[in-house]
């Protein structure tokens, strides 16, 4: 069957990416025997064009449509990112008779709700690179979709409980035809998973229920392999969005003798999670090419660090940081102020603390989004911040009491001094 893959996500909250996650579909579609078409309107002014075009040039029978975001976690005024995407739809929808299947990161949040807002004929929660080419080749046999892990279809819900696979290796990596670089490959930055899963449970976090509870890997080598032949196609910035790129540690330093081993002669960078990091492995990363990392810590005090459900205290963080430093490894750090039982006194300890660190930049977060399935849901429901009928698709934050007024502009304070730190409420 002919199948048109579109990344619908067009904002840049932090800087451009690449959908990986598609093209990982992408590339498992293909390996099923269809023929497939990727479009990515990042980079598109008129999408309705680029649609028409890509519609009626390649005639699709199926539709696949990734949702990566669904707001800019901006407390005070928040965007909704979601309106262009269901106007994406509604052109597909003008365009074509195709079916039409969600997915990505941000679908997989709001599997029900966000099918019914965008208006699609059906979608997959989770991994799609079993599920979607299932789902194509019972469709193109008339088959029952009864059963098929992780879809939804509007009104009834999710056909049958979601599936992981257990080894990645098992998942096709996309080819470099897949992804569309940009002229200017120096500007570019890949990204790269290594791992999926998450067992750390944070009180506010949608990762598990993104790429469920459990650790699973691809072996080092695979992943290995797979950058060097995007550097034979002149790409030498890469990033690891794995959320905890240092857990297991020593899959971590694998990771980086393997890239060590082959000497690719590249820059990148990851996320720690601020535990279980030695100087073993900070060395093995700076020697692997690393040149930064985003590191969020969250607060400086222990207090609410354990309210938060994180496994490291602040003193961790420091050693972490000053190792990091010797190395001269970049760092950015994160904050996330406002969490249940913050008071002004937490507050005011996390900035300081913060600031004796040896961190480049600064990213502070005035608030937190409220995602479905966490423990701050719960929190939430309890204190009367929400309804537990609430649809959380549309956004919803929590700010401790108290802070309402003072939080924005003590943080704003400290700011005026401090040009490395980003204000985000």
């Amino acid at each position: 069957m002919r199948v048109l893959l579109i990344s619908a996500n067009t904002e840049k909250i932090n800087m451009p990416t690449l959908p990986l996650g598609l093209a990982c579909v992408a590339a498992a579609t293909q390996k099923a025997g269809h023929d497939v078409a990727m479009v990515d309107l990042m980079v598109e002014k008129d999408t309705r064009t680029v649609l028409k075009e890509a519609i009626e040039g390649f005639r699709p029978e199926i539709i696949g449509i990734s949702v990566r975001n669904i707001d800019d976690q901006n407390m005070e005024n928040p965007r909704f990112l979601l309106d262009p995407v269901k106007q994406i739809v509604a052109d597909c929808r003008s365009l074509s008779e195709a079916t039409i299947v969600l997915g990505g990161a941000g679908y997989s949040i709001f599997p029900e709700s966000a099918l019914s807002f965008l208006d699609a004929d059906m979608g997959i929660q989770g991994e799609g690179e079993v599920a979607f080419p299932d789902l194509i080749e019972r469709m193109q046999h008339g088959a029952s979709l009864s059963g098929l892990s992780g879809l939804y279809l509007p009104g009834h819900g999710l056909q049958c409980k979601r599936m992981f696979a257990k080894n990645l290796d098992t998942l096709p990596l996309p080819d470099t035809d897949l992804l569309s670089l940009p002229s200017q490959k120096e500007e570019l930055w890949m990204p790269v998973q290594t791992r999926r899963g998450c067992p750390l449970s944070c009180s506010y976090c949608s990762t598990g229920t993104i790429e469920g509870p459990v650790l699973r890997k691809h072996s080092p080598e695979a992943i290995v392999l797979w950058m060097a032949r995007w550097r034979e196609a002149g790409v030498h910035q890469f990033y690891f969005v794995d959320n905890t790129f240092n857990l297991p540690p020593s899959y971590a330093k694998e990771i980086c003798r393997k890239l060590i081993d082959h000497g690719l002669n590249i820059r990148w960078w990851s996320i720690l999670y601020p535990k279980q990091v030695d100087k073993e492995l900070v060395g093995l990363m700076a020697r692997a090419g690393c040149e930064q990392v985003s590191m969020g810590f969250e607060s400086g005090s222990e207090r609410i660090l354990k309210n938060m459900n994180k496994r490291f205290t602040p003193k961790e963080v420091r050693q972490i940081s000053e190792m990091l430093f010797e190395h001269g490894i970049r760092q950015m750090g994160f904050l996330l102020l406002g969490s249940p039982d913050e008071t002004r006194e937490s507050v005011e300890e996390s900035l300081v603390f913060a600031d004796s660190l040896k961190i480049d930049s600064l990213k502070i977060t005035a608030g937190v989004r409220i995602y479905p399935h966490t423990f701050l849901a719960k929190k939430a429901i309890d204190e009367g911040v929400i309804s537990s009928h609430d649809d959380l698709l549309l956004p919803r934050s929590y700010l401790a009491k108290g802070l309402e007024d003072w939080l924005p502009e003590t943080l704003k304070h400290w700011a005026t001094t401090r040009p490395h730190w980003r204000f985000q409420d």
